[in-house]
């Protein structure tokens, strides 16, 4: 998830404006191709150039460095070597992995994967084949060292999340939407006190934003990239996989109030995350409450931005304003938390089993 800039890539006749500025000119590998919008994404903007395809073609949100791309490229050389299917950066033609326009926006070029993207996981095969997927690339990169030149401090600092949103809950006294988030908010406070997890778990190097539109798959539904590597870093195990399992295991995705997390989609995935990578029994103990706590992470920043109405993108064929949308989310993302919550024994016998 992250910050996009206004308008948001949602609202209708984004892609059409922008279309007729995309820098294509820059890279020589897509001289007098065509380009059309992909949708979806709340962060970059994204572009597919050619038909058949020959590349993507990005513009970086203000939230990201470009020197996040030479951590891109460390990355996916890295995963090359191991024999990892993975995109890559495009040199322009002057030979740098980024082009800055006039308007100082950021735009880079990456290979293209065929395949499929899922917005959601539509059966136990394919949470089966995200968890391997996964799998092989934390496997592949477990020797590997990098010193990232962009990282996100405080991205997962569920604490500081938690405060944000009490805080921003007076900064707000005539918000339409202010008794709703602050009944809300006090649910989301007791969750968050009552949680039992860890904070500072073992570090690995994680790809940040495991969301089931992240992982690219076949034509047979075999899982066979990740995409969008910008949230690259070190994180605990728990924190990377309780946000991937809070995406793949909510059937409903996010635009809905009441969510329900699908022990059969967690059972498939775990078992194909752990036949690539062997874990000890202190660090299967950890994960659910990783999942339960990302859940109320996300709840939290969703809620706090139903006030705020400035982070995250949002699609008015969902709901009328921004804060609408994000009210809708936080009450998906906290529904989801409280059923991790009831399921929790059974996330641990699944894990203990596999």
């Amino acid at each position: 998830m992250g910050k996009v800039d206004t308008p948001t890539c949602f609202v209708k006749g984004y892609s059409l404006s922008m279309e007729k500025k995309v820098p294509i000119d820059q890279w020589t590998q897509f001289s007098g191709q065509s380009v059309s919008r992909l949708e979806g994404g709340l962060i970059n903007g994204t572009w597919r150039v050619g038909d058949p395809p020959v590349g993507v073609l990005q513009s970086l949100s203000s939230i990201f460095s470009p020197e996040v791309n030479r951590d891109i490229q460390a990355v996916t050389e890295a995963l090359g070597r191991k024999g990892l299917e993975t995109p890559t950066l495009l040199q322009t033609k002057t030979g740098k992995l980024w082009h800055v326009d006039e308007k100082d926006r950021c735009w880079r070029a990456l290979s293209w994967i065929p395949g499929r993207t899922y917005h959601r996981i539509p059966t136990p095969q394919v949470a089966h084949q995200a968890g391997l997927m996964v799998g092989r690339w934390h496997r592949a990169l477990e020797d590997f060292s990098h010193t990232f030149h962009f990282s996100r401090p405080g991205a997962h600092d569920t604490s500081a999340h938690m405060a944000f949103l009490n805080e921003t809950l007076s900064l707000h006294p005539d918000h339409a939407f202010l008794s709703e988030v602050n009944e809300l908010a006090e649910a989301l406070f007791r969750c968050w006190e009552a949680w039992d997890g860890r904070l500072n778990g073992p570090r690995i190097l994680a790809h940040g934003d495991l969301k089931i539109s992240n992982l690219r798959f076949d034509f047979e539904e075999r899982a066979i990239a990740l995409l969008d590597l910008d949230t690259m870093g070190y994180l605990s195990r728990d924190v990377e996989m309780g946000d991937a399992w809070r995406s793949w295991c909510n059937p409903a995705a996010e635009d809905v109030v009441e969510s329900q997390f699908d022990l059969a989609l967690f059972e498939a995935s775990a078992r194909g995350y752990l036949e690539q990578c062997e874990l000890n029994s202190e660090e299967r103990e950890a994960l659910p409450a990783g999942v339960e706590r990302i859940c109320l992470e996300l709840a939290a920043r969703f809620a706090a931005d139903a006030l705020n109405e400035s982070y995250f993108g949002w699609n008015p064929d969902v709901a009328q304003t921004r804060g609408e949308h994000n009210l809708i989310r936080a009450r998906g993302q906290l529904s989801l938390a409280q059923s991790v919550i009831a399921q929790r024994r059974d996330l641990e016998r699944i894990l203990k089993s596999a």
